[in-house]
């Protein structure tokens, strides 16, 4: 019995670390499309806009507990804002690199999400996306947040366990993309908002606060990261 399960897992983790093959060029291209249907018009991506709340203030818990502060709770709401509490102190570069983490998770995770793509662990991607939302539901203190993070987390598990290799593909470079696309427009809504004066108690603001460098250059540094993965992720989605 001991040999039978030893044998099971190491298949498993030849199965999860291994490579599988790549999609066709149009299945690429068709998931883009699919993606930026889903990020461009604006009642579509109020829904989906979910997902990259979700990436945001992970991306917040995630750095609070590398840089040693405690994380507290993660909420998120159904306007699609959330909230990350962390306790330590309210200042240094710990405080600084959670507050940075929010606008630039979702880019960089599209981006880490195109590298693995790139190497043909298209399983890898899918079981290490379902870790981070499992990891991440510990944290969760609303039931809007459990409901938005275990649908997607289902989702994830669902084509994991019983899609062929095709639609695992397919699905896995459609979540990348959207994660590439999807994470460059929370940065432009932000500098829209705080044109008009609202959102005054943004990242960018509490940076700014933080390290006395104008909003705007946060603004232009969440610009940066978003467009660069986008091209850098896209070029290895493409093969180019």
């Amino acid at each position: 019995m001991h040999s039978t399960a030893s044998a099971s897992l190491a298949s498993f983790w030849d199965e999860l670390s291994g490579t599988q093959p790549g999609p066709e060029p149009w299945v690429v291209i068709a998931a883009l499309v699919a993606a930026f249907a889903v990020v461009a018009p604006h009642r579509v991506w109020r829904v989906a806009r979910n997902a990259v709340t979700i990436a945001h203030e992970g991306g917040h818990g995630l750095v609070a507990l590398l840089t040693g502060r405690t994380l507290t709770g993660i909420r998120l709401h159904s306007d699609t804002s959330g909230l990350t509490v962390s306790r330590g102190k309210p200042h240094g570069l710990g405080m600084i690199l959670t507050a940075a983490a929010g606008y630039t998770a979702p880019p960089l995770l599209g981006l880490g999400g195109a590298a693995l793509l790139a190497t043909g662990r298209i399983t890898l991607l899918l079981w290490v996306a379902t870790a981070l939302l499992a990891a991440m539901l510990v944290m969760i203190r609303n039931a809007y947040g459990v409901l938005t993070v275990v649908l997607t987390g289902a989702l994830f598990l669902l084509v994991s366990w019983l899609t062929g290799p095709q639609v695992q593909a397919a699905f896995a470079y459609a979540a990348v993309w959207f994660l590439l696309l999807g994470g460059v427009r929370p940065g432009f809504e932000l500098q829209v908002k705080r044109s008009r004066g609202q959102a005054g108690d943004s990242d960018a603001d509490q940076l700014a606060r933080l390290t006395h460098a104008p909003a705007g250059v946060w603004l232009f540094l969440f610009h940066t990261v978003s467009l660069c993965s986008l091209i850098g992720g896209g070029r290895w989605l493409l093969g180019l």
